[in-house]
């Protein structure tokens, strides 16, 4: 699809042209997944806590020893701040993250009865957990029609002009949310991010967005 004759760079594109930027990135990706490794919701909810500016790569050299030594809620809970941190302490922020995952833990278990719920408003209301963590893990772990703005998503939605360049996470997600049938969120969302991881970084040196779709 080639931009529109004469289309002013500031201009939005129109809901059909969106659309089709949008299913050329989806059709580049038929088996497009999260990265992130894990076996349960806890794990999943887990993973994804961490995964705030950092690589799901490293999220996942981490994981294994902290899933092994606390491996429940209550485990997790259990634990002293200090044995969360030596085993997350590759990560960036990885203070806060374990301080969070100890909070989140106990609510879990407080309030849960160590199980992580299913619905977004319990999922907010858990230490370190926004709208994006509550995205990935209420798609990825319950099969919910979600979207998760991360940074992927946002670069690419304001490359191609979808949403305007200084567009929030939400609003992002509200017009992806509006493109596009609910049953298609969870794969395009997780092509978003794996067009911008792979085949249009941030470090891209080509300036037209549109040079990276086939």
């Amino acid at each position: 699809m080639a931009k529109k004759a004469g289309k002013a760079d500031a201009e939005l594109l129109s809901d059909d042209e969106a659309r089709e930027v949008l299913r050329r990135i989806d059709a580049m990706y038929p088996d497009a997944k999260g990265e992130l490794h894990w076996e349960n919701k806890f794990q999943l909810l887990c993973a994804v806590l961490m995964s705030a500016q950092t690589t799901d790569k490293m999220v996942n050299r981490v994981t294994p020893r902290l899933f092994s030594d606390f491996p429940s809620p209550e485990k997790l809970a259990q634990a002293p701040v200090t044995a969360i941190e030596a085993d997350i302490s590759q990560l960036g922020l990885y203070h806060s993250k374990a301080k969070h995952l100890k909070e989140m833990a106990q609510m879990l278990v407080d309030d849960y009865g160590g199980e992580v719920p299913g619905n977004k408003a319990d999922l907010l209301r858990l230490p370190g957990v926004g709208n994006k963590t509550a995205n990935v893990v209420l798609a990825e772990g319950w099969g919910v029609p979600a979207i998760a703005v991360d940074t992927h998503v946002a670069r690419i939605s304001k490359k191609f002009k979808i949403v305007p360049e200084d567009a929030k996470p939400l609003a992002i997600e509200h017009r992806l949310e509006e493109l596009l049938p609910e049953e298609e969120w969870i794969h395009t969302h997780h092509a978003m991010i794996l067009f911008g991881r792979y085949t249009m970084p941030a470090r891209a040196k080509n300036p037209d967005p549109y040079a990276y779709l086939k």
